[in-house]
């Protein structure tokens, strides 16, 4: 069993993340999707002794400390720490197309995904809102975001939608797919029998019985109610200032939040720097880091390697 390894946008951390992860090994056969001139210019800018090893082949066993196996594809323009090229932008989709092409034909086990910079690869001319998006178009599949630190799985309705336009994402179609995906995951990836999940309201109070808001009672609450007399465990819809507490925490497998802001920022309270982001409902294994490509942080050295390295396990403990 190998995976794959995106480092994401070459001008940020994610080059950096894997060098230095690569210091210990990285516990698992992993074939690392970069330029490999841009790696080992990093390395010595970060005073790394590391030796790539070029193969386009999958890894058969873990390389040794100190070592990278890498799969080359080259950087458009040279890359400097911290400075964005729009340039470069498409360099990064293909090795991201390259790794989901990867693990869709069975080579790979899991892909593991490095930070990269929407706003520069939109800056290129190129439509991109994000990784779960892009690997959902490739697989012809329907993503759904989970980030997950110990303690905390919190699975997300919508993703990257302006808040202004999250209520007319709720719908029956979207929640039902949504939370029959979350189940099944839990189920197939997680070894979950009968998986508990927690759902929040859209609005505060959970509405408050219509008083601020009706997605609750017209939409949220009727279908919980359906899906619980398929056999799903779910409570709610519950108020996101209440769910996010030991007493409803502690009965739950996982949380499903309406909106990105609504349930991330308590995950990364929790578990900052130790989170996976895990995209549920591809035919494939993706987990990837809990942060951005952290520019001012890019060929300094000072960037924490604890998310990767939890990424990595976590893909591998899925695949297992």
């Amino acid at each position: 069993m190998s995976i794959l390894i995106t480092p994401g946008e070459p001008a940020g951390i994610g080059p950096d993340l894997i060098l230095q992860a690569a210091r210990k090994g990285l516990g698992i056969p992993a074939l690392i999707m970069a330029d490999p001139a841009m790696l080992a210019q990093r390395a010595a800018l970060l005073d790394l002794d590391i030796t790539i090893m070029e193969t386009r082949s999958p890894p058969t066993q873990e390389a040794e400390s100190g070592s990278l196996h890498v799969c080359p594809v080259a950087l458009p323009e040279p890359c400097t720490p911290g400075k964005l090229n729009k340039n470069n932008a498409s360099y990064v989709l293909k090795c991201l197309q390259l790794a989901a092409e990867g693990c869709l034909n069975g080579q790979y086990a899991a892909l593991v995904t490095g930070p990269v910079h929407k706003g520069i690869i939109n800056d290129a001319g190129i439509p991109f809102s994000g990784h779960t998006e892009f690997l959902a178009e490739i697989s012809d599949s329907y993503p759904v975001m989970m980030l997950a630190c110990p303690g905390l799985r919190v699975a997300l309705a919508t993703t990257h939608l302006p808040l202004r336009n999250v209520s007319d994402a709720i719908t029956h179609d979207l929640l039902t797919r949504v939370i029959q995906i979350l189940h099944t995951d839990l189920q197939t990836r997680f070894n979950l029998h009968k998986p508990r999940i927690l759902v929040c309201g859209l609005n505060p109070h959970a509405g408050e019985g219509g008083h601020l808001g009706t997605e609750e009672m017209d939409t949220i609450a009727p279908l919980l109610e359906k899906l619980r007399l398929e056999g799903l465990q779910l409570l709610g819809p519950l108020p996101a200032d209440t769910v996010f507490t030991p007493r409803y925490l502690e009965q739950a497998d996982a949380v499903l939040a309406m909106y990105h802001d609504q349930g991330l920022p308590v995950l990364k309270h929790m578990g900052f720097g130790n989170a996976v982001n895990i995209t549920l409902g591809l035919p494939f294994i993706r987990t990837s880091v809990d942060h951005g490509t952290a520019l001012d942080l890019a060929g300094t050295g000072k960037a924490e390697v604890g998310s990767l390295l939890a990424a990595i396990k976590q893909a591998a403990e899925m695949a297992r």
